[in-house]
């Protein structure tokens, strides 16, 4: 079972008169981390969100959005600064005496003074805010975990293809390599008679010696064999309970060494081309593993 790193969801979670709008996107990262955009009333939460989202997930990048609204019809509360009041209004007094004016002092007057009446929010019961942060945070962890999971499905049916694909066309490799010893021989037998004026006069002793060396530094057969293996392994872990994105992209890898070696022991052209293309596909497979958890 594999999953994807890339995915969306959201969920929304409401208690008394709070309401928690939670949305999250996960994208492709080698460990676990998140970039939270968070009110400043639920930012003390942060890490329990963090720590729920943990529970689901091991690798990605979440980037965590909140929107909170609250419906209580006494939110919007005024605080009166009573010192404040008193002193203002003793000022006017003292000009009222001043300059003789015996007129009272109206309250619009004292109003019309600055910071008199501040506008204050309403403090939020803290268990309740935690309680419905939590409830998204855990439902949209969910949500995002069964997303993955489903596109971890779509990777799996393109990996398993590719991955036969490779399988079949070492059956191509394996019929090329056996000729390259061959090959080397009539090279070799060439350049020697090439070089003596009499082919006749070339020891087929030196020769078997020589065509033996170059048959052992061209034998392809324990790459061949670790390949196998790889496919083996690489199957075993995308079956495995839990998705493992580390060790296919390690296996990955060694697929590309093997592959590697194969090249340069490649003795025509067609083993060669044949290398190529298994690169080529497995460049393929290795830019789908990069999305898997």
């Amino acid at each position: 079972m594999i999953k994807s790193m890339t995915a969306f969801a959201k969920s929304t979670s409401t208690l008394d008169t709070l309401t928690a709008d939670f949305t999250v996107r996960s994208y492709n990262s080698r460990y676990l981390d998140f970039s939270v955009h968070l009110p400043e009333s639920c930012q003390p939460f942060e890490e329990d969100i963090k720590r729920i989202m943990g529970q689901y997930h091991s690798r990605g990048r979440m980037d965590i959005r909140v929107n909170l609204t609250d419906t209580a019809q006494d939110q919007d509360l005024f605080e009166v600064d009573e010192i404040k009041a008193r002193a203002y209004f003793k000022a006017l007094k003292q000009i009222q005496d001043l300059v003789g004016i015996s007129r009272d002092i109206s309250l619009d007057t004292i109003l019309g003074a600055r910071q008199i009446i501040t506008a204050a929010k309403r403090q939020v019961d803290q268990d309740a805010l935690k309680q419905v942060l939590c409830t998204a945070a855990e439902t949209a962890a969910k949500e995002l975990d069964g997303m993955r999971r489903q596109e971890g499905d779509n990777l799996f049916q393109d990996l398993a293809g590719r991955l036969s694909d490779i399988e079949g066309r070492m059956g191509e490799i394996e019929i090329q390599a056996a000729s390259v010893p061959e090959t080397y021989k009539e090279r070799l037998k060439e350049r020697l008679a090439a070089l003596a004026e009499d082919a006749d006069q070339i020891d087929p002793v030196r020769l078997a010696q020589e065509v033996a060396i170059l048959a052992d530094k061209s034998d392809v057969s324990e790459e061949v064999v670790r390949i196998h293996s790889h496919i083996k392994l690489f199957r075993e872990v995308m079956d495995a309970n839990e998705s493992q994105g580390r060790k296919l992209n390690f296996l990955i890898q060694e697929f590309n060494r093997e592959f590697n070696t194969i090249g340069s022991k490649a003795g025509n052209a067609r083993l060669s081309h044949a290398v190529v293309d298994l690169k080529s596909e497995l460049e393929k497979i290795r830019e789908q593993v990069q999305n898997i958890e």
